[in-house]
């Protein structure tokens, strides 16, 4: 019989064991954590107070960045005070919040992406009917029905991975609470009950893939059917970046999630963590940012201004 025990907290092995490469590790997590907070916050602020960028499309951009900043914040700030403290543990409730929250934004942000092309489809493809299609109370509908289909997929996985206690150990191999590894200490009863939610699951993210993938068919051939060069590159600009980012989420976390358990995982698969846990949040500000004229341009405004306010702060001194 096997013999399962009350875990009340887990251990959570990360990258070293070596205190001076751990410092090192929290000081890269937290530069990548302050630029993903910095890059994410600055898109909220322009589309916010930027006249010109209050389109659907910017309102999905500042959602996602709302969503990446949540994103991020489950699992880094641990990270680092892990690495800073040399101290690996996370209590039962923790790992039990870290697995909510991170499914409830993951699966936000899938969903945000989808809305997003969606919004670019109709942009491109239907340009006469946008307004109508994709008036101000679709986006809302759109964006909530992001934020609720994360919190259901959040609490289903959530139920799933802790219905049942686990074994006599407490090991996570990786820096955070991760469904896969929880899987390798988790009662049988559990595996099959996660393992359902997951196909369950996987099959609506398949279909919000396949729904991208042909919102994108269409975009790119109305696109090439534009007779200007200068259309066709605005049209470029503003689809490439999302086209970037909805491939780099979901391959990677795909993968992450779709190969087989190892018992001993290896530094690939943490570094492979990395690519769609850390890395989407810091980098999507940049890939938007500078793969968008308006955006390029209200960022440029709002330094400029800056600048002359405080110049003229300083002169009026």
């Amino acid at each position: 019989m096997a013999n399962y025990t009350i875990v009340t907290e887990f251990l959570l092995m990360g990258f070293s064991s070596d205190q001076k490469l751990q410092i090192w590790i929290a000081v890269l997590f937290l530069l990548i954590y302050l630029a993903a907070l910095m890059g994410n916050i600055l898109i909220i602020v322009i589309v916010t107070f930027h006249p010109c960028l209050h389109a659907p499309m910017y309102l999905f951009l500042k959602n996602l960045s709302f969503v990446d900043i949540c994103y991020i914040s489950v699992t880094v700030p641990k990270a680092i005070f892990n690495n800073l403290m040399h101290s690996n543990f996370i209590s039962f409730l923790g790992c039990v919040l870290q697995v909510f929250f991170l499914v409830f934004f993951a699966f936000t942000e899938l969903a945000t992406l989808t809305a997003m092309s969606y919004d670019r489809y109709v942009a491109i493809c239907y340009p006469l009917h946008y307004e109508i299609i994709v008036n101000r109370g679709a986006c809302l509908h759109m964006v909530a029905a992001s934020w609720l289909s994360g919190g259901f997929f959040g609490l289903m996985h959530t139920a799933a991975s802790f219905s049942e206690p686990f074994s006599g150990s407490n090991v996570i191999p990786q820096f955070f609470c991760d469904i896969p590894q929880l899987l390798r200490i988790s009662h049988p009863k559990a595996i099959i009950r996660e393992m359902g939610v997951t196909i369950f699951n996987l099959n609506l993210s398949f279909l919000c893939f396949v729904s991208i993938i042909i919102s994108y068919i269409h975009i790119f051939s109305t696109v090439l059917r534009i007779p200007s060069a200068e259309g066709r590159s605005k049209a470029f600009s503003t689809c490439l970046p999302h086209l970037i980012v909805v491939t780099f989420f979901i391959s990677t976390g795909s993968f992450a999630y779709l190969k087989p358990i190892s018992d001993s995982p290896s530094f690939l698969d943490l570094l492979l963590s990395l690519f769609y846990m850390v890395l989407p949040p810091a980098t999507n500000p940049i890939i938007y940012s500078l793969r968008n004229k308006d955006m390029k341009d209200a960022l440029g405004k709002l330094l400029s201004s800056r600048i002359l306010t405080g110049s003229k702060t300083l002169f009026h001194s």
